[in-house]
């Protein structure tokens, strides 16, 4: 998976930020902001994000609407994903990705271990495993975020 380009992220972003579905033109009065941009640019750019799937779309009169099919932190995995799948030495590189993060982002990925390998408890039997417990409303606003 590619990233994003600059115009889409951005376009992205925003999408997934209001959480609704959005006419280019309210998408273009938003961007206007930042950028001077024109209504077929926008347009173009989010036809090109309905055609790759990151978008869906459904009629408004004579215009479309637009929203995400797939959310921030589903994006955010996969480049993490895509990330890993470069390395030769994957437990390496994992080790090295551990050694960066925050106590705050270890702990919250120690829970998402827990919870993808057994569960709730899984993780207890391990120094620290409640630690990572009591961080679940952070858990889903961090892995939204880039």
């Amino acid at each position: 998976m590619r990233r994003f380009g600059e115009l889409e992220a951005v376009i992205m972003d925003r999408l997934w930020e209001w959480g609704r579905p959005v006419l280019v033109r309210e998408m273009v009065g938003a961007l206007r902001d930042d950028r001077p941009l024109a209504y077929t640019t926008v347009m173009t750019v989010m036809e090109n994000l309905y055609r790759k799937g990151w978008l869906r779309r459904e009629r408004d009169g004579r215009a479309w609407r637009y929203e995400p099919t797939r959310s921030r932190s589903s994006y955010t995995a996969a480049l993490m994903g895509d990330a890993l799948a470069t390395s030769a030495d994957r437990r390496t590189a994992l080790r090295h990705f551990a050694l960066q993060m925050s106590p705050h982002d270890a702990a919250l990925l120690r829970e998402a271990l827990d919870q993808a390998l057994g569960g709730p408890g899984a993780g207890q039997s391990q120094a620290g495993g409640s630690q990572a417990g009591g961080s679940q409303a952070g858990g889903s606003q961090a892995g939204g975020s880039r």
